[in-house]
């Protein structure tokens, strides 16, 4: 039997981690959506240009909404980030399908309450809606992140109330749109209680 040479565990150093090619630094990109969350709803408040508010509008235009899913999907439902993340995501629904969002609407027009709080023109067509999630967003630079929140939540509801009765929407639809408008709700009133970080 022959002795077995044991060798010491290579104990990589900084240089090493840094020269590996992948993903990005799970914790960074957490820290950069919280940053740039923070900046975009708190920072643009305190400077009200309406320039400002046009470019927070745009940003999934100009950036990709897969840019923003990178930095801010991850992010939880009751952080700005999160909300931002839900709101963007409700604006590229809204463009890539006005016609589907109309109908979702308009037979969700049972729920009145959300359907005023949502602030949605009547008879609701797919211009309308982009107008009406546009006004929506813009209001992140220029009023209450709270109404920002809870009036993208009523819009979500009365298309979930719409969804569940249509005969060609899936269970598994109706529910998406019915959690995203229980997180926005939910965290609009969190956004009124204590602020979210």
């Amino acid at each position: 039997m022959t002795d077995r040479i044991h060798h010491r565990p290579m104990t990589p150093g900084a240089n090493y981690f840094e020269a590996l090619v992948g993903g990005t630094d799970p914790a960074l990109v957490s820290e950069a959506a919280d940053r740039a969350a923070q900046l975009l709803v708190r920072g643009t408040r305190e400077v009200g240009d309406a320039e400002v508010a046009d470019r927070l509008l745009h940003l999934a235009d100009t950036e990709g909404i897969e840019t923003i899913a990178e930095v801010w999907s991850g992010s939880p439902a009751d952080s700005l980030a999160g909300c931002l993340w839900r709101l963007y995501l409700l604006r590229s629904w809204v463009y890539a399908e006005p016609v589907r969002v109309s109908r979702e609407f308009e037979a969700g027009r049972t729920a009145q309450v959300a359907r005023v709080v949502a602030g949605v023109a009547d008879p609701p067509g797919p211009e309308q809606l982009k107008a009406m999630v546009d006004e929506v967003l813009r209001g992140i630079a220029g009023s209450d992140f709270a109404d920002v929140l809870l009036r993208a939540a009523a819009f979500a509801r009365v298309v979930a109330t719409g969804r569940a009765s249509l005969s060609d929407r899936t269970d598994a639809e109706v529910q998406r749109m019915l959690v995203l408008s229980e997180q926005l709700e939910t965290a609009g009133h969190l956004e009124l209680e204590q602020g979210l970080a």
